[in-house]
């Protein structure tokens, strides 16, 4: 049974730490207005076109936001990747070698720092995701967890202890080299970088390249359900072999595709073959207990780590 969640809620303000929260995806940026204890305030969705326009639209709401509700205690921004997460770092709070066209090398905490002047916490979207389900969703209680998203791009984050995974940045679970499926030998895969690694093959545009549909929109008994299925089911058991966690939370556009958690569990168990001592793969991989505001609840967690 999934533990109870405390949703976040709209309503009255009350006398607790105000916070500026950001969903940096690369579709969309979802900005909230948020207390302490997940009340949302205020939120908008802006359409991640160029760099300035994007930011700039992010920062009026947000001034705007302050206008009404006072000044903010810290901000949080949880950002698809790859980003500088390193502190020392001249380059802290950038965006880096994405392959999103305009966003390569542009400070995304930097101008939000100058225009409130107030702490900035900074992560990956996933890294702040499995925080915020191990907080308030279908992570608490695990010492070690992992959290997928499976959409526009591949990401995924790891939680150890409390704390997210960083190292000489942050981990890049969609750039995965995977093993291929005997049904799909013939596709390139569109990673500009890698071509066939995980985000290559199984993103929801690499669905599209080579299928013409969502996975969502091809007929259930289509193979490409196995086959993505397969693949994801390879990510579940790397991370078994690297880090044991005791849950990995996937998510993402391409996971609300009926069933295709099910066939990620099966394939899981199927590869893992006994090995890594886990059999109840319902249990260890699952569905976000915050469902769509895991991103803005993990940027409201990072932004609680931010004002410590």
């Amino acid at each position: 049974m999934a533990p109870a969640v405390p949703a976040p809620f709209r309503g009255t303000p009350v006398a607790d730490p105000l916070f500026g929260c950001i969903e940096a995806g690369g579709t969309k940026f979802v900005v909230g207005v948020l207390r302490d204890q997940g009340t949302i305030l205020d939120e908008c969705r802006i359409e991640t076109s160029d760099p300035a326009a994007t930011i700039g639209a992010a920062t009026d709401f947000l001034d705007a936001a302050a206008s009404r509700f006072g000044s903010f205690d810290a901000i949080g921004i949880a950002s698809f990747g790859p980003i500088d997460i390193d502190r020392r770092s001249p380059h802290w709070g950038r965006i880096t070698t994405t392959p999103k066209p305009g966003w390569s090398d542009i400070d995304l905490a930097g101008p939000l720092a100058t225009a409130f002047g107030c702490p900035v916490g900074f992560d990956t979207d996933v890294n702040g995701a499995i925080l915020a389900e191990s907080l308030w969703g279908n992570a608490i209680g695990a010492d070690i967890a992992c959290y997928v998203t499976v959409g526009t791009g591949i990401g995924g984050g790891a939680l150890v202890e409390e704390r997210p995974v960083h190292g000489s940045r942050h981990p890049e679970m969609g750039h995965l080299i995977v093993r291929r499926h005997p049904l799909d030998t013939g596709f390139g895969g569109i990673c500009p970088f890698h071509g066939d690694c995980l985000e290559g093959l199984a993103s929801g545009p690499a669905i599209i390249a080579r299928w013409g549909a969502s996975l969502s929109d091809l007929p259930p008994d289509h193979p490409a359900h196995e086959i993505i299925a397969y693949y994801l089911g390879q990510l579940v058991v790397a991370q078994q072999a690297i880090l044991s966690p005791r849950r990995i939370v996937m998510g993402g556009g391409v996971l609300a595709t009926p069933g295709l958690i099910d066939r990620v569990r099966a394939q899981a168990r199927d590869l893992a073959n006994g090995y890594y001592g886990t059999e109840d793969y319902a249990r260890l991989v699952v569905a976000p207990g915050l469902g769509d505001k895991a991103g803005l609840l993990g940027a409201l967690a990072l932004a609680q780590r931010a004002r410590r």
